[in-house]
């Protein structure tokens, strides 16, 4: 998925484009005038070389189709031009963003530990240490007052890279082997490793190309991976490997050959079996076979058909399945582990019109629900007895929860996480049976922070075609709702992502400062079920466009936000969100935010060489037929950008980045350069050494995110 929370960051050295640029650039670069002449800085212009491109017998020219060109040193040397016009554009914010690193920094405890959790006889962790970036993985036996046990020092580990993410730990069966992916590129291509947590040592076996994680057999030398496609990066083919066997001559025991279609393996809570699933948009299969026989063959589960979805767990002497046969919301169903096709499936949990079934666990005791009603997650506890069912009390009007780390049946504790605009992240342990609630930890917010301080609430905005869209919302109280504050909208509204309202402690620099934080629940999301997510995508995705701006202007007639002081952020998919929203009332915001911004829709969902593009078809449309090549381009933004004034833009990407190609906003950008009739500043930062999600490292982040904050402050004429 083209998806991404937040957008960060980095700022190089204005020298680094000195000399580099000129033959490629229309203008000087941007820090040589400005160093010399003292004069404004003058932005680099990428150029111009027509390329045709010919769809259903319509031409389109992209001038700056070359920016494609990865491995062209002229792309490098534009990028690297941009990075030093963004240095010299923001170089009078520079105070402001050390200061608001400081306050960001200030407010996090940097020797943190996470809440201990009890797998097959140990006690599991991560702590961070003082001013280091990476996690410490480690592990207790038997009881937490045991010796530590570390497990993996990401930061020892990551030392000579720029770059370094670890995902995917899983132990063995008998506790002495650990797996894990490394990805020393941001390109999410992992290298399995596999070390020995009683020696220290990191066995012989590396497996590259692979989606970072391996589900373990119950023989303690067994895996299961994935491999991904070298150029697309797809999930495509399920090994097995045997420890200490060569990794060439691992055994392939399912090939995901549709790719509209993506791969990968799991092992059930119960871990009693292995399971393949292959998941598209509109379509789940699953394959299993029994952790103890890892040799034999898979059995298919429930064949795949066209709009049927399931996803499977096992427990006792049944599977359970989640699906949305005959059930647009999806309900709960059971099946013997001799009898798994659909027809055999016995309804637990049917389906209702206003609430959605995202998820579930099992417990000796109990089923807990995760259910979405009114755009919320509620917790539903259901007992195996008679006891009658409850619902788990969050008592806020708007929050984020979630499962968190459950992996053991014989308990009557079920552990989530909490979180909402004024409340930081939390985990609790909740008593199925008495109703206790234990909150184990809360995110320490250092610098005075008092939730008592901040105010949040939930509106509605009314749509163009009368639909409700929630809005949440928070600020520092003594905010007085008379139109004069500043306030940024956050959006999103793809892939059925909902995006629920979170805790920020850097945020708190925005709130102290005046603004008001809101996000709009647009349709594209799934707030309001199955049927909100389908009236934002395809032929209907106008709806999610149209949605943020009625939210905005909802800001503005109730006086939440000064019209003159309005602002938008999306990244990703929500980055196209921008794109589409500043072509269409490019009056309404002051500034905007594109974090990683998936710009050039029709180009991209052309060409299936490129990461995600095939399994997307049933997200955006396939524009190879006509009806979705027409509605996809009159909304495209690249393809929309026209001679106007837009608001000021600060646009991310990343030279790695493999879910939305660093091309897409640097072409978005040049085009700008060349049409827009304002002088609202127009910067594109490109994170030379990140991916998607940016640089890795916790401080080095949030380095980034001051800049993102100074560029919204400054905006709004907050120097301090």
């Amino acid at each position: 998925m083209r998806t991404h929370r937040r957008s960060f960051y980095r700022i190089v050295p204005c020298v680094l484009a000195i000399g580099l640029v000129a033959s490629i650039l229309v203008s000087a670069p941007a820090c040589r005038q400005a160093g010399r002449s003292g004069g404004a800085p003058v932005p680099p212009r990428a150029e111009i070389i027509p390329h045709e491109l010919t769809t259903h017998g319509q031409t389109r020219v992209d001038n700056y189709y070359w920016l494609a060109e990865r491995d062209n040193p002229k792309v490098v040397k534009y990028l690297e031009a941009e990075n030093a016009y963004l240095k010299a554009v923001m170089k009078h914010t520079e105070p402001l963003q050390e200061k608001l690193y400081d306050e960001i920094v200030g407010r996090i405890k940097q020797t943190d530990l996470s809440v201990p959790y009890r797998d097959n006889g140990y006690y599991y962790y991560s702590r961070f240490e003082e001013g280091k970036d990476y996690p410490v993985y480690c592990r207790k036996k038997g009881s937490l007052e045991a010796a530590e046990e570390i497990m993996l020092d990401v930061n020892a580990m990551a030392q000579g890279h720029g770059y370094y993410h670890v995902t995917g730990l899983a132990v063995s069966s008998s506790n002495d082997l650990l797996a894990y992916g490394v990805d020393t590129v941001s390109r999410r291509k992992y290298t399995i490793h596999f070390t020995n947590l009683a020696t220290g040592e990191t066995l012989p076996d590396a497996i590259p190309l692979t989606n970072g994680s391996a589900a373990w057999a119950n023989d303690n030398s067994t895996v299961f991976y994935t491999q991904i496609d070298d150029t697309t990066l797809r999930p495509q083919k399920i090994f097995r490997h045997v420890l200490g066997t060569p990794v060439e001559s691992d055994a392939l025991v399912f090939h995901e050959a549709d790719e509209t279609f993506n791969t990968f393996a799991y092992k059930t809570k119960s871990k009693a079996y292995i399971f393949i699933a292959s998941t598209s948009t509109l379509s789940t299969e699953f394959r299993y076979v029994s952790a103890d026989t890892p040799a034999a063959a898979f059995k298919v589960f429930q064949p795949r058909e066209r709009d049927l979805e399931y996803d499977v767990d096992h427990y006792d002497d049944k599977f359970f399945i989640r699906t949305n046969l005959s059930a647009k919301n999806f309900r709960l169903m059971t099946a013997a582990l001799d009898k798994t096709g659909k027809a055999d499936w016995v309804e637990l949990i049917p389906h209702r019109d206003d609430v959605l079934l995202e998820g579930f666990e099992l417990f000796m005791g109990a089923l807990v629900a995760a259910e979405r009603m009114n755009g919320l997650v509620q917790a539903r506890i259901i007992p195996w007895d008679e006891t009658p069912e409850h619902y788990v009390d969050f008592g806020e009007e708007t929050y984020s929860a979630w499962f968190g780390a459950n992996p053991e049946f014989d308990t009557d504790w079920v552990r989530y996480g909490y979180e909402s605009p004024t409340t930081p992240t939390s985990t609790y342990d909740y008593n199925m049976i008495t109703k206790e609630k234990k909150l184990l930890k809360r995110e320490e917010v250092l610098g005075g922070f008092d939730p008592a301080d901040y105010h949040a609430e939930r509106l509605y905005a009314t749509a163009r075609d009368g639909v409700k869209v929630p809005i949440s919302l928070v600020y520092r109280k003594g905010f007085v709702k008379d139109g004069t504050a500043p306030c940024l909208l956050y959006g999103y509204g793809s892939y059925g992502y909902s995006t629920d309202a979170d805790f920020s402690s850097a945020r708190l620099s925005l709130l102290d400062r005046g603004f008001v934080f809101a996000i709009a629940h647009i349709r594209g999301g799934q707030e309001l079920g199955r049927a909100w997510y389908e009236d934002g995508k395809l032929l209907k995705k106008k709806n999610t466009f149209a949605d943020f701006i009625d939210c905005a202007e909802h800001l503005v007639a109730q006086k939440y936000a000064d019209p003159g002081r309005l602002f938008a952020e999306g990244a990703s998919a929500g980055g196209l969100l921008m794109g589409a929203v500043v072509n269409m009332r490019p009056d309404l915001f002051k500034g905007v935010i594109a974090g990683v911004p998936f710009v050039d829709v029709i180009t991209t969902m052309l060409d299936t060489s490129i990461p995600l593009t095939t399994g997307e078809f049933d997200e955006w449309g396939n524009p190879a037929v006509g009806e979705y090549y027409d509605y996809m381009l009159s909304y495209s933004p690249y393809d929309q950008v026209e001679a106007k004034d837009y608001p000021a833009l600060l646009v991310t990407t990343g030279l790695q980045d493999s879910q939305v190609q660093y091309f897409e906003p640097a072409k978005w950008v040049a085009k700008l350069r060349t049409l827009k009739t304002d002088d609202n500043p127009l910067l594109l930062w490109t994170n030379m050494e990140g991916g998607h999600g940016g640089v890795s490292g916790r401080f080095r982040r949030l380095k980034q995110l001051a800049l993102e904050y100074a560029f919204l402050l400054d905006l709004a004429g907050i120097r301090e």
